[in-house]
C-alpha cells in the first residue's frame, strides 16, 4: 500500500519536487555491488513510500546506475516524478580493457567504458541523449553539470550556457550544477539564470562554509538548494561514528570523529539519533528544497523514511550553537 505522498518544495522553473529524493550512485555499485533486485526494490519501495524526486548520473557505475534506475521507474506514469542526471562526462568504451580490469573510480563494475569530460556545447547535448537512451525516458527533468572543478573556463563559456539553452527549447525544465564545493557553484549562480545547485557536504549538521557564499547567493537569486551528502560519507550515518568513519571519501580525522561524537551527546540527550538531526538540519535553510540520500536497498529506503519522519526539537539546535557545534543561520 502506498503511503501519503511527501512534502513537496517547488522551485522556480515550476517544478515541484518531494523533500527527500532517492539518490542512485549506489544503484551503479557505489563501493561494493549491487544486484538488479536490490536495485529494483528499493526504486518500488521509496516510490510507494511516496518519494517522487530520483536523481542520477552517468558517472554513478559507467552509466549502470542510469540502466537500472531507468528500468526501475518504467513501471510508473512518467508524469508522478521527477527524473534528474547530470552531465559534464561522457561514457565512451575503454580500448585499453583486458576483460579484467575494474573500474577505479569507486564503483564495483568492469572498466569497459571509461569517463571523459566534454562540456563543449555539443558534448552537453550528446550527453542528455545518451541519457535518455539508458535510462529509456522521453525527457530529464533537471539537468545538472556534475563536477567541473578544474574546468571552470569551460564551465562557464559553453556548458552552462549550452544547459541554459536546452531548457529554453523545452529539453530539461531546470538546470544547475552538482558540486561537493560551494565557491564554483556561487559563481554559476551570480554569473548565470540557472535554476537550483545540488551540493554535497558543504551544507551538514558537521559543517557549514556554505553560509559564507552560496547559500547569501541563492536566496539572493531565487536558486534552489538540493543538499546531498548530507551524512558527510557515513560520518554522521550512525548514531555514533565508528573509529574508521570516512569524511569526505577518505578516513575521517580524529578531530572531526570527536566533534561528530559532541554533537552526538546533544542529540541523545534531546532524544534524537545523529543521522536523524543529520537529515533533518538542512531543510530548516529556506533555500533547501529536497534532501537526497543514497540508498541502495528496500531496508535502507525503510530506514531513511523513518529517520526524516522525526521531528526534532527547535531546543536542540540552539543548545548545538550555544556550545559552538553549529553556526547560527
Amino acid at each position: 500500500m502506498s503511503s501519503r505522498a511527501l512534502p513537496r518544495r517547488t522551485l522556480r522553473s515550476g517544478l515541484s519536487i518531494t523533500e527527500l529524493g532517492f539518490g542512485a550512485a549506489q544503484l551503479g555499485n557505489l563501493a561494493r555491488a549491487t544486484t538488479d533486485d536490490e536495485a529494483a526494490a528499493a526504486v518500488a519501495t521509496a516510490f510507494d513510500r511516496g518519494i517522487r524526486y530520483f536523481d542520477t548520473a552517468p558517472h554513478y557505475g559507467l552509466g549502470l546506475s542510469e540502466r537500472r534506475l531507468g528500468a526501475a521507474l518504467a513501471a510508473y506514469p512518467r508524469d508522478e516524478y521527477v527524473l534528474s542526471t547530470k552531465v559534464g562526462r561522457l561514457i565512451v568504451p575503454n580500448d585499453r580493457y583486458d576483460g579484467v580490469a575494474r573500474d577505479d573510480q569507486g564503483f564495483d563494475v568492469p572498466a569497459t567504458s571509461i569517463r571523459r569530460f566534454d562540456l563543449s556545447r555539443d558534448g552537453i547535448r550528446r550527453s542528455i541523449d545518451e541519457s535518455l537512451e539508458r535510462l529509456g525516458v522521453d525527457r530529464i527533468d533537471v539537468a545538472y553539470l556534475h563536477d567541473p572543478d578544474a574546468h571552470g573556463p569551460e564551465a562557464h563559456a559553453e556548458a552552462i550556457p549550452a544547459l541554459i539553452e536546452l531548457r529554453d527549447e523545452g529539453v530539461v525544465s531546470a538546470v544547475g550544477t552538482g558540486m561537493n564545493q560551494s565557491a564554483m557553484p556561487t559563481e554559476f549562480v551570480l554569473r548565470h539564470d540557472i535554476d537550483v545547485v545540488m551540493l554535497a557536504g558543504r551544507y551538514t549538521l558537521l559543517e557549514q562554509g556554505a553560509l559564507d557564499d552560496l547559500l547569501p547567493a541563492v536566496v539572493e537569486r531565487g536558486v534552489a538548494i538540493v543538499a546531498a551528502g548530507v551524512y558527510n560519507s557515513g560520518l554522521l550515518s550512525r548514531p555514533r561514528p565508528p573509529a574508521d568513519a570516512r569524511y569526505d571519501y577518505a578516513q575521517a580525522p580524529d578531530a572531526v570523529i570527536a566533534r561528530a561524537n559532541e554533537i552526538a551527546d546533544v542529540c541523545e540527550a534531546f532524544g534524537v539519533t545523529l543521522p536523524e538531526a543529520a537529515l533533518a538540519f538542512a531543510l530548516r535553510h529556506p533555500a533547501v528544497a529536497s534532501v537526497v540520500v543514497g540508498m541502495r536497498t528496500a531496508e535502507q529506503v525503510e530506514q531513511t523514511l523513518e529517520r526524516a519522519a522525526v521531528t526534532v526539537p527547535d531546543e536542540l539546535w540552539s543548545t548545538l550553537v550555544e556550545r559552538g557545534l553549529l553556526r547560527d543561520a
